[in-house]
């Protein structure tokens, strides 16, 4: 179950590198107010979801249960970041603004607007099933 929750994790993290390549290149990061997506939010959920990746590969290498916990306790803010992520998301397809730091951006100018449908909701899939198969691996006897 370690190995399928790793493959899982990549494939997650690399729905997730496309996203972010997507909204770094359309200027996401650098200028607040033409995004809905905190850029805090963005990056935070990126760092902890790939520090508890590197984390699953070392608990893989050594069996440690102890480590395998540790990163599966990084996915709870990589969860909750994703969550608020995925709403303002949603917002924004929809063409209903949420503001960031206080002013509306343009809906049509927002950079995650240009995130496809499949490649959100796989990686929010893909996540799940590296989370129940990451929780199965490390509680298998």
């Amino acid at each position: 179950m370690g190995i399928a929750s790793l493959i899982a994790w990549i494939l997650t993290a690399g729905g997730g590198a496309f996203m972010l390549a997507k909204w770094v290149g359309a200027g996401g990061h650098r200028d607040g107010s033409s995004t809905h997506l905190p850029p805090a939010a963005v990056f935070g959920h990126f760092v902890l979801a790939a520090l508890g990746l590197v984390l699953w590969i070392v608990y893989l290498v050594i069996d440690n249960d102890s480590v395998g916990w540790v990163a599966l306790a990084l996915l709870v803010p990589v969860v909750v970041l994703g969550v608020v992520m995925v709403a303002r998301w949603r917002s924004v397809r929809r063409g209903q603004p949420q503001p960031v730091g206080g002013q509306p951006a343009p809906v049509g100018a927002a950079p995650e607007r240009s995130f496809p449908v499949p490649v959100v909701l796989g990686h929010g899939v893909l996540a799940v099933v590296t989370i129940v198969l990451a929780l199965l691996a490390i509680t298998a006897p």
